[in-house]
């Protein structure tokens, strides 16, 4: 039984943990207009390690240049340990980075960008059926 002091504690504790979001970055998107295209090699995936190229650009069609993208490859469920890559600027507006898919079966890429203006960019595209070698 938690008394008095230590039912606020315990409050404060739960109230920090999920405010925090269990301690991942939920910065906000506030780049609505930018368009985002992913494109895998090979195509369709399999198994191993994969080139994502990530276009980006403006509502009137030009590229958005100078972003630090950050890629995360994960599975739609639990227990798979994510894959991460940075995705340098390429040509203008495009971003290629390496991930590593791990296993067959349905992934998600998160797209992370800090744009050149101070946009925060973040989107999931799934990639159903990724397929072993």
């Amino acid at each position: 039984m938690i008394r008095g002091s230590s039912k606020v504690a315990v409050l404060l504790t739960v109230m920090v943990f999920v405010g925090s979001g269990c301690g991942q970055n939920h910065t906000a998107d506030n780049a609505a207009g930018v368009e985002v295209d992913l494109a895998l090699r090979p195509d369709p995936p399999v198994v191993g390690m994969t080139t994502a190229t990530v276009t980006l650009t403006e509502p009137a069609g030009q590229p958005v240049r100078g972003a630090a993208v950050k890629l995360e490859g994960n599975m739609n469920h639990a227990g798979m340990t994510p894959s991460f890559a940075d995705a340098p600027e390429v040509e203008p507006g495009q971003y290629r980075g390496e991930l590593e898919l791990t296993m067959g079966g349905d992934w998600f890429v998160l797209i992370s960008a800090r744009l050149a203006d101070g946009r925060a960019l973040k989107r999931k595209v799934d990639i159903p059926g990724v397929r072993s070698r």
